[in-house]
């Protein structure tokens, strides 16, 4: 076990150095800032991905809390001479309050996309929470070199440019979920949201049109199931229910196997909310777009 210690200012190397004293199997990677790879992820995985001895890896952030002890062996099982690359869920805790439903809910939905997406032989993305991949796919992409001066997308943008249908698989046992603590601030989660969507710009065309035009869709959908009612209610509303119960089909299905069924008696609520707060998000990333993500 590798544990990166990414130039931090608490007393986390401490712990580190605390656990590799009672396991010699771990091994301790400390990284100090420099002026080139200032606060840079990849830049600490690139260091802990060449202190690896094994091919196969598996990932997971500092504030992680595996889901049992099989989340690692569940997550290796996945790899075979053909699947290099393994996307698992990271999910957050259940807490009090609509921001943590809104937080999980997105969760999930971008869950059920990528996994989707994958299923369907076109990966585009995963998350570093719970991800896992061979050094040699990592070192036959040249790492993160075609995206290292980007502050983030250790995980989505790597995904996004080595994976395959032929070379991906998904992990989705329960035993198998990280958890993470959510943002307690709607400021500290929209924040965190308008990084990932600046990231997702560099997705490959074809992603970017489909994950666009399904946004698209679900905004519109909205203002226009309202005029439609207005004109015509009777042929209005079939469809609507029509799409609400199809939604409620496949979110309900996805959201019993992620172990969120909390959010399905809410669901045309949060997705409403979504919907106008991915808005918001997109009109402030266009008006101005931070030098730095912290």
């Amino acid at each position: 076990m590798i544990l990166i210690n990414d130039a931090s200012f608490d007393d986390t190397l401490e712990v580190m150095e605390h656990f590799s004293e009672k396991d010699p199997r771990i091994k301790i990677v400390n990284v100090e800032n420099n002026e080139t790879f200032w606060a840079s992820k990849k830049y600490a995985l690139t260091l802990g991905i060449k202190r690896a001895k094994h091919q196969r890896m598996v990932f997971t952030d500092a504030d992680c809390s595996p889901a049992s002890d099989a989340w690692l062996s569940q997550m290796a099982s996945h790899f075979s001479k053909d699947k290099q690359l393994i996307l698992g869920y990271g999910a957050y805790e259940k807490r009090s309050g609509f921001l943590n439903k809104i937080i999980r809910f997105e969760t999930v939905l971008t869950a059920l996309q990528y996994f989707s997406y994958a299923k369907a032989g076109m990966p585009y993305m995963g998350v570093g929470r719970n991800l896992a991949y061979t050094s040699d796919l990592y070192y036959a992409n040249n790492g993160f070199i075609s995206h290292v001066k980007i502050p983030s997308g250790d995980d989505d943008l790597f995904v996004n440019e080595v994976a395959t249908g032929a070379n991906t698989t998904i992990c989705f046992d329960e035993m198998a979920f990280t958890y993470s603590a959510p943002k307690n601030t709607w400021k500290e989660w929209m924040h965190q949201k308008r990084r990932h969507i600046t990231t997702a710009s560099y997705y490959k065309p074809k992603h970017k049109f489909l994950l666009g035009l399904f946004y698209l869709t679900g905004f519109l959908f909205w203002p226009l199931a309202v005029v439609a009612l207005l004109i015509n209610w009777k042929l209005a509303l079939p469809i609507i229910l029509a799409r609400v119960g199809f939604q409620y089909l496949v979110f309900g299905k996805a959201a019993k196997k992620l172990k969120e069924t909390d959010l399905i008696p809410i669901l045309p609520l949060l997705d409403l909310f979504l919907v106008f707060l991915q808005l918001s998000i997109f009109i402030s990333n266009s008006n101005s777009k931070p030098k730095r993500w912290k």
